[in-house]
């Protein structure tokens, strides 16, 4: 039975050099090949495939976000990340998410393919740096902070300001402390509010306690 894959990433070169090793092995086929995440989301629509390989860096829309909506309209479509990010705020993000394989550019193609192959399987694959992170997370020796480890998809500003949202602190207070103007702030807790999928500030404070921050 033939593999259908959906490729995405923004790189044209080296797109079109995975697509070719995707091509050539026994079993898989490309039904398409885009550069970001919308175009990925259309894609997968169109051609209903077996699995998607996605970048997590792409214009317009992420790798991310692109998989969190394609499982909340597909949750088994199986997707696999392959990017060049192995820091904890990328592979905790993608995992998410929803991803069931995270793999580092630089494999190998026959690891790629393995990996692919794994996943559609119904398995989970992550590269070794990656794994090595996982279980350091899970065993608590990872660097990251209790912000990183409960909201990994937050940048480092956004998970500035969700702790001080956390100690009740206003829009001019976290600007004050932060550094930022007002309208900055107003930006950064309407990311923070759409990433945590809360309504307001309060119940984005609470979400935040109940994670043991603030």
């Amino acid at each position: 039975m033939t593999l259908r894959i959906v490729v995405a990433d923004d790189h044209p070169m080296y797109r079109f050099g995975l697509t070719a090793v995707l091509s050539q092995a026994e079993g898989i086929e490309v039904v398409a090949s885009v550069g970001d995440g919308a175009a990925l989301i259309a894609a997968v629509a169109e051609h209903a495939p077996d699995l998607v390989l996605t970048d997590l860096a792409m214009p317009d829309l992420d790798g991310v976000a692109a998989t969190r909506q394609l499982l909340e309209a597909t949750p088994d479509l199986p997707i696999v990340a392959l990017t060049m990010y192995e820091d904890d705020e990328h592979v905790f993000a993608a995992l998410r998410a929803g991803a069931r394989g995270y793999i580092v550019k630089g494999a190998d193609g026959e690891e790629i393919v393995r990996a692919v192959h794994a996943v559609a399987a119904g398995g989970a694959v992550y590269g070794g740096s990656v794994a090595r992170r996982i279980v350091a997370f899970y065993a608590g020796n990872s660097t990251t902070t209790a912000t990183e480890r409960a909201f990994p998809d937050l940048t480092p500003r956004e998970r500035d300001v969700l702790e001080l949202l956390a100690l009740g602190c206003r829009n001019h207070e976290i600007s004050r402390r932060l550094s930022m103007s007002e309208k900055t702030v107003r930006n950064h807790v309407s990311q923070v509010l759409t990433k945590l999928r809360v309504p307001d500030r309060t119940a984005a404070a609470l979400k935040a306690r109940e994670s043991g921050i603030g």
